[in-house]
């Protein structure tokens, strides 16, 4: 059976009564940017696609990279098939691009220090990748806009603050402006330059505006937001201000604020809160959307519309959080800053319809929205982007949306920086797997690990040892589309949070409870265990924990238990990687009976790997076999085993502890890797659960990482009926 894509309906947007034919987003691409570094180059270098911009022709795209000091370009002809195009020096850090034609212009920091800022325009040929002009902005360029017409661009000149100095208080000299270049044919016209000044305006810090981010409308008016000063102002296109006024401020009410807890809490409040925008976009001539990410005093986790005079036209509040939190894509590491931090906003009209969307930097997503009543934006889809989106472009008529990644993971082994490029189409969205939409309270999750399913065809899967504060059973119904999470239960000891637990496997106990493992890290004080969950999630004092035995804590390893599961009165727990008696590429599958209290083991052949490690992360019983995840710790490209295998159960015979292990055989049931490159994004690292309903078909499950230092991205997907060797 093919991979499980039949989300017939967002959980945002769609009803079981429309229909399939409706138009969606999905990602049909992604291109690594490392591709575009020369032959022989450092791979190992940084990269970083911040903005991004499109030739008039929509098919080729620039990009900044701020590390590599350069811009780079991809080919996208064939959406599907991004290539690289190489990229160019710029002599200095660009910050932002903007296309007239085929001509990119690009602004450029050369500052050497924060109180001495610098910066220039370029002007590039993107086709023969060749500097055609360069104007000196007199300070340090941020973000660059091109007017509708191509008859001049806008630049905003930030003199960005230095925040060692005196903790970041406001005001640092010299102050930021708007610098505005006239375009002729083409070329630069550096002479009729114009720099507007900014300050005086704003109540915070005013006379040391920062502008963060310009566009400009159809009448040439350009909206400029002092992000750090909490402030926005409109500017016409002979400089002259046309109107200025604060951002404001929006009072959140259920959020999280408090880092540090392990737990997804959404209780507090925070009273008015600055929204600082970051980036703004012109939805059409009268009004423009911010993206309120925060910077210096604020933040306010969402986005809004505003007339052009300063009227608030719409607020999402808490609303987009919230959409967010429900798809288990919530960073909860940064609760105390500035949650989701939505950083992007861009706006076009696809098939008729006006939308905007707000990219969320800190949990890896997209929202798209329908602005037909801008009063009113109804959320449409969440789309899952690479680590750290930063920016977007649109291109309506290809019917394209492309984000900006810039985070790269290269020196933490993770996921390289991408381009993601989506296509507006005729078909069902695909993502997202599973929600907790619709639930009796707003659900929080992600790092789901272990899964289990029960007779009535439920899942019940576990959150790994990120959620430390709150370990938590969840009830997933795997037969709506996306999958969705109804129930929670929490797991307690003594009436409070049970703590120091590192759950990564979970079985039925046949009474309604449940048998969880624990992977433990000694050298954390988090035991190697397993605990008795009773259907309320109480563990029962002493008799609901069983540790190791001496045997295995004297030859244990930080990386334990990987999955549970029960076959009669015996309980086995797959150890992920190697203990320090086990042969080379072999690990054990341990048994516990629960009658009589043995221990015993089997000894399982895993793959060498090729690179990093090679180990197992889950164990599920079903009829003659048990069946495992082997997979290696890669991502991306670099990926190669990811695989399900399955054991008969004849061989699962313990030998007692200390004893020369039997070596058990494996037989190949499903190579997941054509499934995680099916979704147009780069494979996820760890694919971390396996359940089979009473039918045989088999679900599985990526863990997200609690989106930290992780795109948030989880896939939950049907591998079809993996009893009958279908």
């Amino acid at each position: 059976m093919p991979l499980r894509l039949l989300c017939l309906t967002s959980a945002l947007a769609l009803t079981a009564g429309q229909a399939l034919a409706e138009m969606n987003f999905n990602r049909i691409a992604s291109f690594p940017v490392v591709r575009n570094m020369e032959a022989g180059a450092d791979t190992t270098r940084e990269t970083s696609p911040e903005i991004i911009a499109t030739t008039a022709d929509g098919m080729t795209l620039v990009y900044t990279d701020s590390p590599l000091g350069v811009i780079g370009m991809v080919d996208i002809a064939d959406p599907a098939k991004p290539a690289p195009l190489g990229a160019l020096d710029v002599g200095g850090e660009p910050t932002s691009v903007g296309i007239i034609g085929a001509t990119a212009f690009v602004g450029v920091n050369t500052s050497e220090s924060y109180t001495q800022p610098s910066g220039k325009l370029l002007s590039v040929d993107v086709a023969a990748k060749t500097e055609t002009g360069s104007c000196d902005l007199g300070g340090q360029p941020d973000s660059v806009a091109v007017a509708p017409d191509g008859s001049f661009i806008s630049v905003a000149i930030e003199n960005e603050r230095d925040e060692d100095l005196n903790d970041g208080a406001l005001p640092q000299m010299p102050a930021g402006s708007l610098v505005m270049v006239p375009v002729a044919e083409g070329a630069l016209d550096c002479a009729a330059m114009t720099m507007v000044s900014l300050t005086g305006l704003a109540e915070v810090a005013g006379d040391d505006p920062e502008p963060e981010f310009v566009d400009i409308n159809g009448l040439g008016e350009t909206v400029v937001t002092l992000q750090e000063n909490n402030h926005i102002v409109v500017v016409d296109r002979d400089g002259q201000i046309v109107s200025h006024f604060s951002a404001g401020a929006v009072d959140l009410d259920g959020i999280d604020a408090t880092d540090e807890r392990g737990a997804l809490i959404f209780i507090e409040s925070q009273p008015g809160r600055l929204r600082e925008p970051d980036a703004v976009k012109w939805i059409d001539d009268q009004r423009f959307a911010t993206a309120n990410e925060g910077d210096y005093e604020g933040g306010s986790r969402g986005w809004t519309i505003f007339a052009k005079d300063g009227s608030v036209v719409y607020e999402s509040g808490v609303s987009f959080e919230h959409a967010i939190v429900q798809i288990g894509h919530y960073p909860d590491k940064r609760s105390d800053s500035k949650g989701i931090e939505p950083e992007s906003v861009t706006a076009a009209t696809f098939g008729g319809t006006p939308m905007v969307f707000v990219g969320a930097e800190r949990a890896s997503v997209v929202g798209v929205y329908d602005v037909t009543d801008p009063a009113n934006p109804a959320l449409k889809q969440l789309l899952p982007s690479g680590v750290g989106p930063e920016g977007y472009v649109t291109i309506p008529q290809r019917n394209l949306l492309i984000s900006a990644n810039e985070k790269d993971l290269i020196e933490d082994g993770g996921p390289r920086a991408h381009v993601m490029i989506y296509e507006y189409q005729e078909a069902p969205a695909a993502y997202p797997y599973l929600t907790s939409a619709g639930a009796d309270e707003l659900i929080g999750w992600g790092a789901l690990s272990g899964m289990v399913a029960d007779e009535d065809s439920m899942i019940w899967a576990v959150n790994d040892s990120f959620y430390g504060f709150q370990p938590s059973i969840f009830k997933i119904d795997p037969s709506q589309s996306p999958a969705r999470i109804t129930d929670v239960i929490r797991i307690t000891r003594n009436g409070s949070p049970a703590q120091k637990l590192d759950l990564e496997g979970i079985t039925l106990d046949g009474k309604g409870g449940f048998y969880v493992a624990s992977e433990g890290r000694t050298d954390r004080v988090i035991p190697h265990a397993i605990y008795h969950v009773q259907p309320d999630g109480a563990i029962k004092a002493k008799k609901g924990e069983v540790g190791l035995p001496p045997e295995l804590m004297a030859v244990e390893k930080r990386f334990g238990f990987e999955g549970i599961t029960r076959v009669g009165d015996t309980l086995w727990m797959a150890v992920q990687r190697e203990w320090k008696d086990d042969p080379k590429h072999h690990v054990k599958l341990v048994a516990y009976n629960l009658k009589t209290k043995e221990w015993g083991a089997v000894l399982y052949p895993k793959a060498e790997p090729e690179t990093g490690w090679v180990g197992l992360s889950e164990i599920v019983a079903n009829g003659d076999h048990v069946y495992v995840i082997e997979r290696d710790n890669q991502h991306d490209s670099r990926a190669v085993t990811k695989k399900i295998y399955r054991i008969p159960l004849s061989q699962m015979v313990p030998a007692p502890l200390g004893s020369d292990l039997p070596v058990v055989s494996k037989e190949l049931v499903r190579d997941l890797l054509p499934d995680l490159t099916s979704t147009g994004g780069y494979v996820l690292d760890k694919v971390e659960g396996l359940a089979i309903l009473p039918s045989g078909e088999g679900f599985v499950i990526t863990d997200n990482d609690g989106v930290d230092d992780a795109s948030g991205e989880t896939m939950f997907w049907s591998i079809g009926n993996v009893t009958d060797g279908s």
